[in-house]
């Protein structure tokens, strides 16, 4: 796997992370994975929800905890999977996300724990808490040769928030 480069990010609430998702999905198209990685409560679902917004999802996204995989129609069709409750790699595998990257962007909360069941081509999203209440530390990752040309794009869209 290489790292093309990161960007971070501090957002000062949860509009911001989300809009900052959304700048990030409007560059998203189908084979595209996102992982999304932090502790509980750090706003995966929010940047999830900012994500399909960028992607022009008009549906409300919520977190898939209980049904696993959440589907959403719009111009690019949006997988939201959560991979906590799954105990072994093997589920990762039932979930048949590869067959879904066909015609698909794949959102995965939670992917850090599963990341060597996914494919290499991905943007790795990781959400901290920050210094105040509702701060956030996003820090987005490129990685996989297959993000090399795109790598400069999504740190441009992203480096204006910074």
């Amino acid at each position: 796997m290489t790292d093309l480069g990161s960007v971070r990010i501090v957002t000062a609430n949860a509009t911001a992370t989300e809009e900052l998702g959304a700048r990030l999905g409007a560059l998203l198209a189908p084979g595209d994975l996102v992982v999304l990685a932090g502790d509980l409560g750090a706003g995966k679902t929010t940047m999830a929800k900012g994500l399909a917004r960028g992607l022009r999802v008009e549906d409300p996204v919520t977190s898939p905890t209980f049904a696993i995989v959440q589907e959403y129609a719009g111009p690019v069709p949006v997988a939201h999977a959560d991979v906590y409750r799954l105990g072994t790699l093997g589920e990762v595998a039932d979930l048949a996300l590869d067959e879904l990257l066909d015609d698909h962007v794949v959102l995965v909360e939670w992917g850090d724990a599963v990341v060597t069941a996914l494919p290499p081509d991905r943007i790795e999203v990781r959400i901290t808490l920050g210094a105040g209440p509702d701060d956030r530390v996003v820090e987005v990752t490129t990685t996989g040769s297959g993000w090399s040309a795109r790598a400069a794009e999504v740190a441009g869209a992203l480096g204006g928030m910074s």
